[in-house]
């Protein structure tokens, strides 16, 4: 992002991105029983700042993060302890644009299936490179991952007993070994904040197309 702090705390419509995906999941209408937000530990001051810069009183606990995602998520999991049964979501802090549907049948298939991730079809042509040069992949056939992912909680914590590999790159790959993934219906305004352009078409489908 190459910006003076983290890019969860950059400015969105007048509020920390982060503020934005918090409200997201704090929506009563989706019931969710408990809020987990993990965070390295160099950014918990800066967070209690902007909690109380902004008033924010949105209920959550704070946990810190580790080494790698893998290790973030592990940390976070942990944090659940006293919950055996139900359904637990993984999502990204800079994924501020989720709306309630997509959280919703995520977590719905996750209870109904164990597993499922939320995924959109590719818009542009794909293709993949070898030593011969590159070959088109058929994008029908591939989905773009996005936050977030659902798991039965016990499916979850069995997955993160087992040590962490270099092939994971999200949660789905964490557990695919241990159960299939059900793939869900995303939203192509679910985007992750990444580059400064991001930010701006974050705010425009903020302004524009209300989620």
């Amino acid at each position: 992002m190459g910006a003076d702090r983290p890019k969860q705390f950059l400015p969105l419509a007048g509020e920390p991105v982060l503020l934005h995906t918090l409200r997201r999941f704090a929506d009563p209408t989706l019931k969710v029983q408990q809020c987990i937000l993990v965070l390295p530990q160099d950014q918990l001051e800066a967070w209690q700042q902007l909690c109380a810069e902004y008033a924010i009183a949105l209920p959550h606990t704070v946990v810190v993060g580790g080494a790698t995602r893998w290790a973030s998520v592990r940390n976070g999991l942990a944090a659940l302890a006293a919950h055996s049964t139900g359904v637990v979501a993984v999502h990204d802090g800079v994924r501020p644009l989720t709306s309630a549907n997509v959280i919703e049948a995520t977590y719905q298939a996750a209870y109904n299936h164990g597993a499922a991730v939320a995924a959109v079809v590719p818009k542009d042509s794909v293709r993949n490179l070898s030593q011969q040069g590159s070959y088109a992949l058929n994008r029908a056939r591939l989905r773009l991952v996005q936050t977030p992912q659902c798991f039965e909680i016990g499916l979850l914590r069995r997955a993160y007993q087992l040590p962490e590999l270099s092939t994971f790159t999200d949660d789905a790959s964490v557990v695919e070994d241990l159960h299939p993934i059900h793939l869900v219906e995303g939203d192509y305004r679910n985007l992750k904040i990444t580059t400064p352009e991001d930010l701006l078409v974050a705010e425009a489908i903020l302004t524009t197309f209300p989620i």
